[in-house]
């Protein structure tokens, strides 16, 4: 829902760097399949421009104070924007695993969503990185997608008992091995290489991410976070615990 159909003014702040900027296309959005990120974001910004209460700043939020029903928000230039309601959409930063090469593949043979990538990866030798309990769920769901699946955990397994024990009834292949590095030409993943020598080849990897919030923001507003997640607990309409303070995203 476009707020400046409702507000008489919106200032809409961006910084330019959205969770899904490493990606070289993303899937499974209606209408936008197979589309770049920086297209849909493009498109998004064109259909803005039809409202003219709301105003566009590729500028970053570094501070935002709170009144009596407004809240200040202080930009990296120096401004100070007042106004009544604050919507955060600051999102997420995916943490990524310490193995070498992993960028260089990350966003086109590397993913993190079965949903999103899961498709266009089906029937291929996948992998999937990490020994917890996400990576282990993780690996079972990506067999609807892929049953040439390997599960390498980059050290012990650290999942459940009763997860241990479906990987194995499903035969699965677990490697405890610790990773050496990523292989493979351009951003086409090739294989994995182990602290042994032994080379798995994969031309897909996915891994189960831990995440941030991306701003401080919301924490130092006070908003309150979903006890499993770090995602910013919302109640009706997006609203947190902070009067006047909405997240979305």
């Amino acid at each position: 829902r476009v707020l400046g159909r409702f507000l008489r003014r919106v200032l809409v702040c961006d910084a330019g760097h959205p969770r899904n900027e490493p990606a070289r296309i993303f899937n499974g959005f209606l209408s936008r399949d197979g589309s770049t990120p920086a297209e849909f974001l493009q498109i998004c910004r064109d259909q803005l421009r039809r409202y003219e209460t709301i105003e566009f700043r590729k500028v970053k939020v570094v501070d935002v104070e709170r009144g009596d029903c407004r809240f200040t928000a202080i930009l990296e230039t120096g401004e100070r924007v007042a106004g009544r309601m604050l919507l955060l959409a600051t999102g997420l930063v995916d943490e990524l695993p310490h193995i070498k090469n992993f960028r260089q593949f990350y966003g086109s043979t590397v993913h993190n969503c079965p949903y999103c990538d899961g498709w266009e990866c089906r029937d291929q030798p996948i992998a999937v990185t990490g020994g917890n309990q996400d990576s282990a769920d993780l690996a079972i769901e990506l067999l609807l997608w892929s049953k040439d699946l390997v599960l390498c955990t980059n050290g012990p397994i650290t999942c459940d008992r009763k997860t241990v024990e479906t990987i194995r009834r499903l035969d699965i292949r677990v490697i405890e091995t610790p990773i050496s590095r990523l292989e493979g030409k351009g951003d086409k993943l090739e294989g994995i290489r182990f602290t042994d020598g032994n080379f798995l080849p994969r031309s897909a990897l996915f891994f189960s991410p831990g995440q941030y919030q991306r701003s401080p923001l919301a924490e130092q507003l006070g908003c309150e976070f979903c006890e499993d997640t770090n995602c910013i607990q919302c109640g009706e309409n997006a609203a947190t615990n902070i009067p006047g303070v909405y997240a979305a995203g």
